[in-house]
Order: C-alpha cells, then structure tokens, then sequence
C-alpha cells in the first residue's frame, strides 16, 4: 500500500523548525500574517484600557485570552500568531515576542519590562543568512522572567524558576532554579516552603 505525504504549509514548516528560504512560493503567507499583526499592534498599542489591550492580543493569537491575563502596552510582535498565554499571566511594559518558533507562557508566570523573547536565529553561512531557522520558547508555570532578560532560540525555562534581569538565556533551565548573567548560568536552587 502507498501512502500519499501530506506536504505541509509554510507555517507548519516554520513553527516546525524546518529552513525557510525568503524566495520560498509560500513566503507571501507569512507576509500576510506579519502585515495584519502590524495593524493590530498599532491598535494594541494606543489602546487606553487593560482589557482593550487583552481584546487585540486575543485577535492577534486568534485565542481568547483568560480575563486574568495581563498585558501592559506597549507590547511588541512580529507575528503573534504562535504565542500561546495561560491564566493569570503578566507581562510588564515593552517585550518583544518574535514567535515564528512558537512561544508558549504557562499559568502564572510573570514577566518583567523590556523581556525579549527570540524564536527565530539565521545559518551563519553568508550565503544562506536571511533564510529562517526556528526553535520554540516554552516558559513553564510560576517561572518569573526579570527585566531585561534576553530568552533565545529553543530554551524552556522550569517551573518555579526565576531568571535574574539582563541575563541572557541560550540553554534550558531547569524547574526551581535561579539563573542569571551572561549566558545565563546557575546561581541558586528555589525550595518551597511549607
């Protein structure tokens, strides 16, 4: 018996983590998604109200966000559409989600200003440079992101972790853990008390 391969669409290729070339047939669906999340960002970003601003980001993901979800504008996305936001998350002013990789915020977390939060990374081959390689950002329940910090291409930070403000994060961290500096390294265990 022969089985017929689905060949999947360039934003199933690109979340997936498979090379995306800019002269790719498909490329003008991404363009598209990136032209409407730009119109909305504007609006997001003179919205006068928490719940506007929570209304926007909901068409920008194309999910209705939980009422206890916070945003504070201004909020910055060059696609939108691969976030994911559980309940009772916060972010503060001034992040920047580039989520062609897909990034994905547990219940509970907080994140502080100006937190970057970087799905998408280049070949270093010169030749192949614009071409887009993604990994996803998972962030994982009760996780606290300070202000600043940069989170690269693929990492997952652990539940109840805490990464210090400016580090810059380029590996997984594990649950209950305290990271920080540049590259993130170790800096302490988080045991709950009873």
């Amino acid at each position: 018996m022969i089985t017929a391969i689905k060949k999947t669409n360039i934003l199933e290729r690109l979340k997936s983590g498979e090379p995306v070339r800019l002269n790719d047939p498909e490329y003008h669906e991404v363009n598209e998604v990136v032209e409407r999340t730009l119109k909305l960002s504007l609006r997001l970003n003179t919205a006068g109200d928490i719940s506007s601003v929570r209304d926007i980001m909901s068409e920008i993901i194309g999910k209705d966000l939980d009422d206890s979800t916070t945003i504070f504008a201004p909020f910055y996305t060059n696609f939108g559409r691969f976030i994911s936001l559980g309940k009772n998350v916060f972010i503060n002013h001034a992040c920047s989600f580039l989520d062609m990789g897909g990034i994905t915020i547990e219940d509970n977390v907080l994140i502080g200003p100006k937190v970057n939060l970087i799905t998408e990374n280049h070949p270093l081959d010169p030749g192949d440079r614009r071409t887009l390689i993604t990994r996803p950002i998972t962030i994982r329940r009760n996780a606290w992101i300070g202000a600043g910090a940069i989170i690269l291409p693929g990492v997952t930070i652990g539940e109840n972790s805490v990464v210090a403000a400016g580090a810059v994060v380029s590996r997984n961290v594990p649950a209950n853990t305290v990271v920080g500096g540049i590259p993130a390294k170790f800096i302490k265990s988080i045991y709950k008390e009873n």
